[in-house]
């Protein structure tokens, strides 16, 4: 990140456990959904990179690449006295609704990943 000309804030943090926690993250979020070989020079300059973005945005809000939610007590519109405040739906999914992306990660990614939505990647191998 120093040679990026990026500053970081480590608090108590280390660079290895800044680098575990946005490895965890891009693990738990997108992994599953890369495709490709994971050896290509292609793909891991872009898992390296978006790791590194991943740990910069953990630096500066620490905590924030852990989510923690609840769905109970949730509130579709709230009005007190003259003040109303209506929140829009989410998937119904509590996690996934109140799970950070990062664009910077996405862009780097998403070369190499599978939509959302698709079915699980199948692949077709050739024998003998």
């Amino acid at each position: 990140m120093d040679a990026r000309g990026y500053s970081t804030s480590l608090g108590d943090l280390t660079p290895a456990q800044l680098r575990q926690r946005a490895t965890d993250y891009i693990d738990g979020l997108y992994g599953t959904r890369i495709v490709g070989d994971q050896t290509s020079e292609p793909l891991r300059t872009a898992l390296e990179y978006a790791t590194y973005a991943a740990a910069l945005h953990e630096s500066a809000n620490p905590g924030s690449l852990a989510v923690g939610v609840t769905a109970a007590g949730a509130l579709k519109r709230k009005k007190i006295d003259t003040i109303e405040k209506e929140y829009f739906e989410g998937s119904g999914n509590a996690v996934t609704d109140n799970t950070l992306r990062l664009s910077a990660v996405e862009g780097l990614l998403a070369p190499f990943l599978i939509p959302d939505n698709s079915a699980p990647y199948l692949g077709l191998w050739a024998v003998g």
